[in-house]
């Protein structure tokens, strides 16, 4: 597939932390119109591993090797661990690829990063580098519940819960975010005979995909469930086709120790209210099954 202009993107992601990350880390890899700038393996706390961002990194080579894609795509591990404090950083090799690719976005071409998990490393990039908020930087993050009564998600959200700090930095920053929350992310759901019918005969690929999210389910879920929603799919699809989604203009709040709102720094914030679900999944689908054909990546070979 020829393409022309290419969206120049980072995808940070605890790919070890549910089944979901997964499905869009392929959509990734497999879009011709995202220059894939580098993965970012994050930490999803200390609640299941003490090595989670290294079991995140597991996965992405897993995956790599899958796709036959090993040493074709920058890995740049992320923080282990949240940050201590708004004011401290946790340096890595993933922050630093967030600040070296930012050097390079311009008012035509912005730099996406998309967090699948906590926002640890853009704060750190920010806190690194505060010049960076004046760049144009888009960050799309996966987290938070929904606003004004609308929720689906029990509790603090996940992926907040595993840095509240680093949400407070980056949501004080001024940088741009497009947040997708718990009340949208939740309802991208695909049910197993779905996924046996769409991806079910594409190799070793599409049968790690389906195998792993039963499996996660099976071990995680205590009622019997035969699906799942693939929440972190809304950053991937927001990025093929913006007007894919429904958003409204807020002033930046900041967040409390049990996640919920307050007021916070008032710069103006995009939160999704809700996504092309039918676009996202027909066009991940279509993508495994057109991998599984061809063996051709096309979002690395059109570089």
């Amino acid at each position: 597939m020829q393409v022309g202009r290419r969206r120049r993107v980072i995808i940070n992601t605890d790919a070890k932390n549910e089944a979901d990350d997964q499905f869009a880390i392929v959509h990734a890899l497999l879009s011709p119109t995202f220059d894939l700038r580098g993965l970012i393996p994050a930490h999803f706390g200390t609640r299941r591993s003490t090595k989670s961002m290294e079991e995140s990194r597991q996965e992405i080579d897993l995956l790599l090797g899958l796709m036959d894609l090993d040493g074709s795509v920058t890995v740049a591990n992320g923080a282990p661990v949240g940050i201590p404090d708004e004011q401290t950083p946790v340096d890595s090799p993933g922050a630093q690829l967030i600040i070296e690719e930012s050097l390079a976005a311009s008012e035509g071409d912005p730099l996406f990063v998309a967090f699948l998990g906590p926002l640890t490393d853009m704060a750190s990039a920010i806190l690194l580098d505060p010049a960076i908020v004046q760049r144009n930087v888009v960050v799309i993050w996966i987290g938070g519940v929904g606003y004004g009564g609308l929720e689906s998600y029990p509790g603090i959200e996940f992926n907040l819960s595993n840095d509240i700090p680093a949400a407070n930095v980056v949501y004080d920053s001024g940088i741009q975010i497009w947040q997708v929350p718990s009340s949208v992310y939740s309802m991208v759901s695909v049910g197993y005979t779905e996924l046996e019918e769409k991806i079910g005969h594409c190799g070793p690929l599409g049968e790690y995909l389906i195998t792993q999210l039963k499996e996660w389910n099976e071990e995680y879920h205590p009622e019997p469930i035969e699906s799942r929603s693939l929440g972190d799919s809304p950053a991937i699809s927001l990025m093929l086709y913006p007007r894919g989604g429904t958003f409204r203009t807020i002033p930046a709040p900041r967040f409390g120790v049990e996640g919920h709102y307050l007021p916070g720094s008032g710069h103006p914030i995009r939160v999704c209210e809700s996504v092309d679900v039918r676009f996202l999944l027909e066009d991940m689908f279509a993508k495994i099954r057109k991998f599984a054909s061809s063996s051709t990546p096309p979002s690395l070979t059109a570089r």
